[in-house]
This record gives structure tokens, sequence and C-alpha cells, in this order.
């Protein structure tokens, strides 16, 4: 017995070692590497490069430009993650009964999933520049124009905008997927007991798509924190640094600095938050009495 369990485990480890191996050269060397930078000076050559320990960490916890882009990314993400799980929630479990153009509906609504997200970007930079379309229907209703993009209470709002239609059609996918793993049986039971749809949607479905639910609420999460296009394409993290994100942030000082231990200073706070706010999710969604 010991022999066959040595030889199922040999062969188990044979079959994952490509994907260990890529893993490790492709994402763990990376972070540690990272994390290595940002206790240099860090440079695009090895000869540039020398160790400064902690300075990276103080001049960045020193600095009001950082602790504006994490506060921004913050209400980014906290504005973003919601209705991208409450909105595909409510979709998923209309699409889910019988309606007419169904199949039409789920293809519109997981397009913005497959458009490019510098494609979108434009879009929405033409739709929300001063003479773009939306100013164009507030001046037929009688209202004034908003300059959308250079108005710091205006700009952010934009994005959200852009980066929950974007998340829109892959959460309500998974949604539908997870509609379908519910028992169709205990809807049936829920009905001869009187249960209207709101009494199901809060004993039936909101149960049965807790996993889903921790799912959505990790991928979004994630999706949203490493956003760079969008701020990229539409604003440039402007104006006055008030759509500036963490990502962003990390690129500007990497690439357009040249600051690299800064940078990687910066990507290693930006990775331990994602870390953070992942536990966070996952520890208070799990079941109390497991």
């Amino acid at each position: 017995m010991g022999d066959v369990f040595h030889g199922s485990t040999l062969a188990a480890w044979l079959f994952l070692l490509p994907a260990v191996g890529l893993l490790t050269l492709f994402v763990f060397a990376p972070i540690v590497y990272v994390i290595y930078l940002s206790f240099t000076s860090g440079s695009l050559t090895q000869g540039g490069m020398a160790w400064v320990g902690g300075q990276n960490y103080q001049r960045l916890f020193q600095s009001p430009d950082f602790w504006q882009v994490v506060g921004n990314t913050l209400y980014f993400t906290g504005a973003t993650v919601l209705p991208t799980i409450l909105m595909p929630l409510a979709l998923a479990v209309g699409l889910n009964q019988t309606v007419f153009g169904r199949s039409l509906l789920r293809t519109a609504y997981f397009l913005p999933t497959v458009t490019s997200i510098v494609a979108a970007g434009l879009g929405f930079r033409w739709l929300f520049q001063t003479d773009g379309l939306v100013n164009h229907l507030l001046a037929a209703l009688g209202m004034p124009a908003i300059a959308w993009l250079s108005d710091p209470s205006w700009a952010m709002p934009v994005l959200i905008l852009l980066s929950s239609w974007k998340q829109l059609g892959f959460n309500l996918v998974v949604f539908l997927a997870g509609l379908q793993t519910i028992p169709s049986d205990r809807y049936e039971a829920a009905l001869l007991d009187g249960a209207n749809p709101w009494q199901q949607f809060r004993y039936i479905t909101l149960p049965g798509l807790q996993p889903t639910l921790i799912l959505v609420l990790v991928t979004t999460t994630i999706f949203t924190l490493r956003s760079f296009e969008q701020v990229y394409v539409v604003t440039g993290g402007g104006p006055l640094n008030t759509t500036n994100l963490l990502v962003f942030y990390i690129y500007q000082q990497a690439f357009a600095f040249f600051d690299i231990g800064y940078a990687a200073a910066a990507a290693t706070v930006l990775l331990v938050i994602t870390l953070g706010l992942t536990w966070l999710q996952l520890r208070a969604r799990q079941d109390p009495h497991s």
C-alpha cells in the first residue's frame, strides 16, 4: 500500500511540475524580485542598483501624493465593487427565468467583457468630453453641461462607471452558472409552502450562491485594484491627481521618473493591500458552523 501511495504521489508531482514551474517563473519569482527591488535604489541595469534598506518605504509613507493615491484607489474599489455585484446578481436572477429574448440579452450583457478596455476607454472619453454626446443630451434636456473629465468631482465617477460596465458581463455569467447549481426542487417546495419571490431569493438563492458570491467579490476586487488602462486612456490621473490609482502611480514612478526602487515599494504595498482585502473577504464569509 505504501509503495502504491508513494507512486501515486510521485506521479501527481510529475503532472504538477510544469504548472508549478511556470507559476514560479512568471508569478512567484517576479514577486520576490519586486520585493527585493523595493529595498534598493532600483535601476533598469544591475550596475546602477544599490541597497538602501527601508528608505523607499519611508519616502513612500511620508508622501502626501501616495496617500492621496491610496485613498483614490480604495474609493474607486469600494464604489466599483458594490454595483458590479448587485447589478449582475439582479440581472442573473431575471435572466435565469424564461423571458423573451433571453439568449440575446445574455449576449448583449456579456459584450463589454470581450471589448478591449482601451477601446472602451476611448469610447467613454468621447462620450464624456466637454462637447461629447452626454453633454449634448443634457443640453437637450435643458440642463447645463458638465466638465466630466476636468472636474475633480466628476472624473472619478466616469472611471467607476466604465469599470462597472466592463466587469458586469463576466460577473453575470458567473452568477448564472451559480444559479444552475441550486436544485429546482427547493423552489418547488418553497412554492408549495407559499413563499413569495423575495422569500425564495432570500432563503434559497442567496444561501445557494454563497460560494459564487465569494468568488465574484474576490475577483472583482482584484480586477478593480489592478485597474490601469482606464486611468491611462481616459484621465491620465487628473485632474489634480484625483483619479490617479496605485497601478498608474507605480507606472509613473517606474517608467516616467525611472525611480524603480520607489515604484517597487509602492507595488509591494499594493500587493499587501490586495492580499489583505482578499483575506478579509474570505474570512468574513466563512461558514460559522465549519
